[in-house]
């Protein structure tokens, strides 16, 4: 049982990866870099790509590092 339940917070956990990464894709992509980078927008590209992941990165491990905290709030009240 509890492999079981790793393999489900394993998949929960790259699911939000996945999902914090996309999103933090989408919304910087509302600043205008090329206007910043001038003459290097593949830089400015590959400086969007990577801004999202870390972004999307730090989100995720908020919300999963919360969520495992309620979690653990239930073993104060047993």
């Amino acid at each position: 049982m509890e492999g079981k339940r790793l393999g489900i917070q394993a998949i929960i956990t790259l699911i939000s990866y996945l999902f914090f990464i996309l999103l933090a894709f989408w919304c910087i992509q509302a600043i205008p870099f090329h206007k910043f980078m001038g003459r290097f927008e593949s830089q400015a590209k590959m400086l969007i790509v990577l801004l999202s992941i870390a972004l999307g990165y730090t989100v995720a491990s908020f919300f999963l590092g919360l969520i495992t905290a309620i979690q653990n709030l239930t073993f104060l009240v047993r």
